[in-house]
């Protein structure tokens, strides 16, 4: 998902996302996805490497795994190394899934078109661990709860789903009121234009999520990432958030 900062960070296709902010989520991606992986919205390998370090540490390995919402694959690398059997990238974009087939022609790795809020019954009781990187923008919190019962439908008992979160951001900073002005501008474009494309920034407070996982049927912890430090208060930037269908 596009990051605050993606301003100041290398390659940005303007005319691509001019495109994509005017279209659904589906087109918009289908249209994005030849130039993804060259734009601030994949997954800084940073963040990747740092998950599957804590959840080799903390889980050791699993047996499949689940990337939901994968787009062009970014994460499919690191649930390789950590699971045994198969793994599965879900995402609702024809065009991404393309571009993540492409990357791992793997016999073990297998990709399914679905939306997220509607995961297919064949996925069900099948994996042990699922993991999602920087889509949660895209959902409404409304949508939360079809989202994290699909995902624990998709565990077997004891499975993980596993993804990172960000600290709070202080209406002192910058960041704030960018983040604030972006989700303004998306709510009265969707309110004058159709079809609608959500990405909001300020819709997955970690308090909402945490109430939302655990009446989907999860256990709830986090733990730090201290990859990215820590705030003044000493509260760490970014925590994964580990949630375990009992």
């Amino acid at each position: 998902m596009f990051t605050p900062d993606a301003y100041t960070t290398g390659f940005f296709p303007w005319d691509g996302l001019a495109v994509q902010g005017l279209s659904s989520i589906e087109r918009g991606y289908d249209l994005l996805a030849p130039k993804f992986d060259r734009t601030p919205f994949r997954t800084p390998d940073r963040m990747l490497d740092a998950v599957e370090e804590t959840l080799a540490q903390r889980e050791g390995t699993f047996g499949a795994g689940l990337d939901v919402c994968c787009g062009t694959g970014a994460a499919i690398g690191m649930l390789r190394r950590l699971c045994r059997d198969r793994v599965t990238g879900v995402d609702l974009s024809a065009g991404m899934l393309a571009e993540a087939r492409r990357a791992h022609p793997d016999e073990r790795v297998d990709f399914v078109r679905a939306d997220a809020r509607a995961l297919p019954p064949a996925l069900g009781d099948a994996y042990d661990l699922a993991v999602s990187f920087g889509a949660f923008g895209h959902f409404l919190p409304a949508e939360r709860p079809a989202l994290f019962s699909g995902v624990h439908r998709a565990l077997r008992p004891g499975g993980v789903f596993a993804f990172p979160i960000g600290a709070p951001i202080p209406p002192s900073s910058p960041v704030w009121w960018a983040a604030a002005g972006f989700d303004a501008a998306m709510r009265v474009r969707n309110a004058v234009w159709r079809p609608s494309f959500v990405m909001y920034y300020r819709t997955f407070p970690l308090s909402g999520v945490r109430r939302d996982l655990e009446a989907a049927g999860f256990t709830v912890e986090t733990v730090p990432l201290d990859h990215f430090g820590r705030q003044d208060g000493g509260a760490p930037r970014w925590r994964l958030v580990l949630a375990r269908r009992t």
